[in-house]
């Protein structure tokens, strides 16, 4: 039976790669984005929207929560409010609003996948980067809370963290804060997204069964627990 995904930020970066990646797999992969072309045009951060759009893709198996901004670059004490209250509308709100939308269809079916884009920098904290370190740390204790409250539904949810991943988000980082936490990969390169994509597609099949609420690192080493 061919599955559906609904990929958020699926037109760039680590989105596109996995919505190319599923598609190999014969899932019928649905961007949701706020880029033109989306298959789903949908704002992340309105509840509305993404209510809108669950509606009109129908019966989902499987979703993505790959939009993501890294936000402002600064000290903590020199973060602007609104750059703050940007980046948790994207990263935590977004998830937390796509997972109401698409994981209560799931549940009656009684299979689902979930998979949320956390990062390293939700586990170590990046300097500099005090939003995006903090909104990636609430994914990741969003994705533990869900796994276990769907345990016995069939539906998993699991989260993946990775380290710099070459994508256009990325581009936008500063150059201290980028060669800072390239500096850490201990092989000594940044990923691709390709190889954070085989990842996902991994945890969206049926060979992953017994594992829900988990945040898998894929950091070139830089992961320490």
């Amino acid at each position: 039976m061919a599955r559906t995904a609904v990929v958020t930020g699926g037109l760039s970066g680590i989105g596109a790669a996995t919505a190319a990646r599923l598609r190999e797999d014969g899932v019928k992969v649905l961007t949701l984005d706020i880029a033109p072309g989306a298959d789903l045009p949908a704002d992340v951060t309105d509840p509305a929207s993404v209510r809108a759009a669950a509606e009109s893709a129908g019966e989902v198996d499987i979703l993505v929560n790959s939009a993501g901004i890294v936000g402002p670059n600064a000290p903590l004490w020199e973060i602007p409010l609104d750059g703050w209250e940007r980046v948790f509308a994207v990263n935590v709100r977004g998830t937390f609003n796509t997972c109401q939308a698409f994981v209560p269809g799931m549940i009656a079916r009684g299979w689902g996948r979930v998979v949320n884009m956390a990062s390293m920098a939700g586990k170590d904290g990046n300097p500099h980067m005090s939003p995006y370190s903090a909104s990636k740390a609430a994914v990741i204790a969003l994705t533990k809370s869900l796994g276990k409250e769907l345990a016995t539904t069939g539906v998993i949810a699991n989260a993946v963290a990775p380290a710099v991943i070459e994508t256009p988000m990325n581009a936008d980082t500063g150059p201290e804060a980028l060669a800072h936490i390239t500096g850490l990969i201990p092989m000594r390169r940044v990923g691709r997204p390709a190889e954070v994509a085989e990842l996902i597609a991994w945890l969206c099949s049926d060979k992953v069964s017994f594992s829900t609420g988990a945040i898998y690192d894929i950091s070139g080493g830089r992961a320490t627990y």
